[in-house]
C-alpha cells in the first residue's frame, strides 16, 4: 500500500481507526474535502493535526461559533494610517490543511463562504480574487447531538464534501492502549511526505485508468438511487464524479493504475451516505442509509470484470 508510511505515523496517535484513516487519506488524494460527523472526544482534531504533520502541510484550525464572520475566513482590507492605503490581511483559509471545527455552529453566511472557497479554490474580497495555496484540504467536523444553537448544513452544501464518515468509540484494546500511552509516552508524528510529493500523487490518481463499463456501473448505481422508492433525494452528478474519483484514489492506494468494481463498492457508503435523503417509508421501516444503499447496489448489475465481488 503506497500510503502505509503515512498511516503508520497517524496510527501513533489514533488507535484502532485504520479504516477511517485510510478513507480520509484516500479522499485527500482524490482532491476532495472531508466531513467528520461524530461526538466530541473521539479524536477528530487529533486526526487532523496528525495528517497535516505527516504531509508537511501548513495547518490552521477555526473553532466555529455564531460570531465567526466570513472575513475571518477570507480576509479583509484594513486602512494603514502610515501609507494611506488599504492593506489586505489574509484569512484562515490561506493554508494547506484547514480544520473547520463544529461547522454547524456558525451562521449560514459563514458556512457558505467556506463552502464557496472549497469549491472554487480561491477567495474574493472587495472584488479582488486570490488563489488559495495548493494543495488545499478542508476537514470539517460537526456534532450530530446537541442541536441547540446549531445551523444544520443543507443537502446542497453537504454535497460539497467528498466523503462523510464517523470515527466512533475505540474498541476495548485500543482504549487500553490510549490510556497506557497517555501515562507512559507522548508519541510524535513525523513528516514522511512533502507537499510537492502529495501534489504529484494527486496527479497520478487523475491518471488512473477507468474502463467504460466501470464508469457505466457508477452512473447506473447513482441513477438507481434517484429512482428508488425508499429515497427522496438521490445522488447528484457531483456525487457521481466524487464516487469515481474516490474509486480511482482507492485503486492508486492499492497499487493499481486501473479501477475495478471493488474500488467503487468500497466507497459507496462514505461518498453516498450523506448525499441521499431517505423517504418517510424507509424511516418507518427503520432502515438506515446503509441498508437502502445496499438494496440499490443489489439491483445494479456489476460489470463483467475480474475482481468484482
Amino acid at each position: 500500500m503506497v500510503i502505509e508510511p503515512l498511516m503508520e505515523e497517524v496510527k501513533k496517535v489514533l488507535k484502532g481507526k485504520d479504516e477511517c484513516i485510510r478513507d480520509v487519506i484516500t479522499a485527500m488524494l482524490a482532491g476532495g474535502h472531508i466531513l467528520l460527523e461524530d461526538i466530541p472526544g473521539v479524536g477528530k482534531t487529533t486526526l487532523a493535526v496528525a495528517l497535516s504533520k505527516a504531509f508537511s502541510m501548513d495547518y490552521r484550525r477555526v473553532q466555529f461559533t455564531p460570531d465567526v464572520l466570513p472575513s475571518d475566513l477570507l480576509g479583509y482590507n484594513m486602512y494603514n494610517n502610515k501609507t494611506g492605503l488599504f492593506e489586505y490581511k489574509e484569512g484562515s483559509v490561506y493554508c494547506n490543511f484547514l480544520l473547520a471545527d463544529e461547522i454547524n455552529r456558525t451562521s449560514p453566511k459563514t458556512q457558505s463562504a467556506l463552502l464557496e472557497v472549497m469549491e472554487e479554490g480561491k477567495a474574493t474580497v472587495d472584488g479582488v480574487t486570490r488563489e488559495l495555496p495548493n494543495p488545499f484540504v478542508v476537514l470539517a467536523t460537526q456534532n450530530p447531538f446537541g442541536s441547540a444553537g446549531t445551523q444544520k448544513l443543507p443537502e446542497s452544501q453537504l454535497d460539497r464534501f467528498m466523503i462523510c464518515i464517523t470515527l466512533g468509540y475505540p474498541d476495548h484494546q485500543a482504549a487500553v492502549e490510549i490510556l497506557t500511552r497517555k501515562l507512559t509516552q507522548k508519541p510524535q508524528v513525523q513528516s514522511v511526505m512533502t507537499m510537492e510529493a502529495f501534489v504529484e500523487m494527486q496527479k497520478q490518481v487523475e491518471a488512473v485508468h477507468v474502463e467504460t463499463d466501470v464508469a457505466d456501473f457508477v452512473v447506473r448505481f447513482c441513477e438507481n438511487t434517484r429512482d428508488h422508492e425508499l429515497i427522496n433525494l438521490g445522488i447528484s452528478p457531483r456525487g457521481t464524479i466524487a464516487l469515481l474519483q474516490m474509486a480511482k484514489a482507492s485503486a492508486f492506494v492499492a497499487g493499481r493504475d486501473y479501477v475495478i468494481p471493488d474500488d467503487v463498492i468500497q466507497n459507496i457508503n462514505p461518498v453516498c451516505g450523506h448525499r441521499v435523503v431517505l423517504s418517510v417509508r424507509a424511516k418507518a421501516m427503520k432502515m438506515t442509509t446503509r441498508d437502502v444503499l445496499r438494496e440499490v447496489l443489489k439491483k445494479t448489475p456489476l460489470p463483467g470484470m475480474s475482481g468484482a465481488k
